[in-house]
């Protein structure tokens, strides 16, 4: 019988008159325009979104890496403070707070849209970073706790861009047949490597601003390295304003009596997967980039702070090639196949820093490159991949609550990642064999994350109105009305800058 009904929505779901998408904005929001002012609307919101997408990410990276060049200056300025304690809690607070902003914003941007949740996540970042900047206290460990709960609030922003800047650019990157085709380059610049960039961008800075104070240890440095993450969420916050939802959006929103339990009996095993993959991928490449500078410190003979953070930054450098690599292989090869390949490769180049540490470390520019090839296979891979496989194997309606989620389980990996890192270091009986550990235990997550990546993530079709018809096919033979699917698009660019007439 289950079999039975299986085929029936399989044949509703796939018939000719089914997957024939809705054309024209009558269909999709109940009100028609000029279909020139629909295309030029679309056409500008579209390009502005893979840029302001693009923008925030970075900004996003710039704020999650900046603690990690900080760290070694607390130390100094305020050792009755600083403790490994407090060390973990200042890299987690952000982390965390991107969890729930993950969750929180990805449940937003599905049921009052995209640019409401773009808005408001970028307001909280701004808020975050300005009580993080501003940070005072009656004491050293007041001053850190006000810093703590300051980047939390940040990172619930930031979390929020996760789902947003995903979908949205996943979504605008479907407008035309055309870019449809370098939707996964177009992605892969738009997110993972606007992070990455971000990472590379948080050592510059803090280089030149530690050379602004001749080297000289003061809290200055700290808050202005900090204050700088806000400049961009402000720029982009105007650019936000002017967008509407996308095309996708329009024609396939529901906002109100969404269907949880079908969904979570339609998609429940990609959803498995990307969760997972991404928690693998987070568990590893987190820790490993946040903790660069110190592992480098390490084997540096000089052990400088300048060039403890120049050699890290260096490291993070090699992330930047793995993104356009992995970004042009989505388009060739696939997402998934992608996502499985950068994997395997991250696996087994960490397999063997792990079993020969100690010939490569004899020579440390050589080190230095393996470490940053290493870097590199994971955004070559699954550093891509994810976002665009959380964006495609799930319909429109759900987008942001799938990607929030499965993002979220990867930030919660990366959390794990970078509270377990020191301790398993320290775990053995030399720096050696601590960092032989380290990558040995990350090579055999990236082993895990492969396997799930190729067995549950689906390889779905490049056009996302195909996953949305099939979506409300289902719900219709299972009784659900969807008369209400779709919003307004005379309504959204009531709130923006652009005039379509009355």
């Amino acid at each position: 019988m289950a079999s039975d009904k299986a085929a029936e929505v399989t044949d509703i779901v796939d018939s000719p008159e089914t997957l024939k998408p809705v054309q024209d904005a009558k269909d999709a929001s109940g009100f028609e325009l000029p279909p020139a002012t629909v295309s030029g609307i679309t056409r500008i919101s579209s390009i502005l979104t893979v840029i302001v997408s693009g923008v925030a990410l970075f900004s996003d990276g710039y704020n999650a890496q900046i603690i990690g060049y900080m760290e070694p200056l607390f130390s100094d300025l305020y050792p009755d403070g600083i403790s490994s304690t407090i060390k973990t809690r200042l890299s987690n607070s952000y982390l965390i707070g991107e969890i729930f902003g993950m969750i929180f914003f990805g449940v937003i941007i599905d049921r009052l849209g995209r640019r409401t949740g773009i808005v408001f996540a970028t307001l909280f970042l701004i808020l975050g970073i300005i009580l993080a900047t501003a940070s005072h206290g009656k004491d050293q460990l007041g001053l850190f706790w006000m810093m703590i709960v300051g980047r939390g609030i940040a990172g619930f922003g930031a979390g929020g861009e996760y789902p947003t800047c995903g979908t949205g650019s996943a979504e605008a990157s479907d407008e035309t047949p055309a870019v449809r085709k370098r939707r996964g380059i177009l992605v892969a610049l738009a997110t993972d490597f606007a992070i990455d960039l971000g990472f590379v961008v948080a050592g510059v800075v803090a280089l030149i601003v530690l050379a602004c104070y001749h080297q000289k240890i003061s809290d200055g440095v700290w808050r202005v390295s900090f204050g700088l993450g806000i400049v961009l969420p402000l720029t982009v916050l105007g650019f936000r304003l002017r967008l509407v939802n996308s095309t996708q959006y329009r024609k396939h929103a529901i906002k109100s009596q969404v269907p949880y339990i079908h969904a979570l009996k339609l998609y429940w095993k990609p959803m498995l997967g990307t969760s997972l993959a991404w928690f693998c991928y987070d568990f590893v490449t987190y820790p490993f980039g946040i903790f660069s500078s110190t592992i480098i410190g390490q084997l540096n003979p000089n052990n400088t702070l300048v060039q403890n953070i120049g050699y890290g930054t260096v490291v993070n450098c090699f992330y930047l090639p793995g993104c356009i690599v992995g970004g042009i292989l989505m388009d060739r090869i696939g997402r998934k196949q992608t996502m499985s390949l950068g994997f395997f490769l991250w696996a087994i180049l960490g397999f063997i820093l792990g079993g020969a540490i100690g010939p490569i470390q004899t020579v440390f520019p050589l080190f230095v490159v393996m470490y940053g090839i290493f870097n590199a296979l994971g955004e070559m891979g699954p550093g891509v991949a994810t976002f665009l496989c959380a964006a495609e194997s799930f319909p429109t309606p759900l987008r942001g609550h799938y990607l929030g989620f499965a993002a979220a389980v990867g930030k919660a990996g990366a959390a794990i990642g970078t509270q377990v890192f020191t301790p398993i270091q320290n775990s053995f009986s030399s720096t050696q064999k601590g960092q032989q550990g380290v990558f040995l235990i990350g090579s055999a997550f990236a082993l895990v994350g492969g396997l799930i990546s190729w067995f549950l993530i689906p390889d779905k079709e490049r056009e996302l109105e195909s996953e949305d018809v099939r979506f409300r096919a289902y719900l219709e033979n299972h009784g659900y009305d969807t008369s209400f699917y779709g919003e307004s698009l005379i309504g959204e660019t009531k709130t923006t800058v652009f005039k379509v007439g009355a």
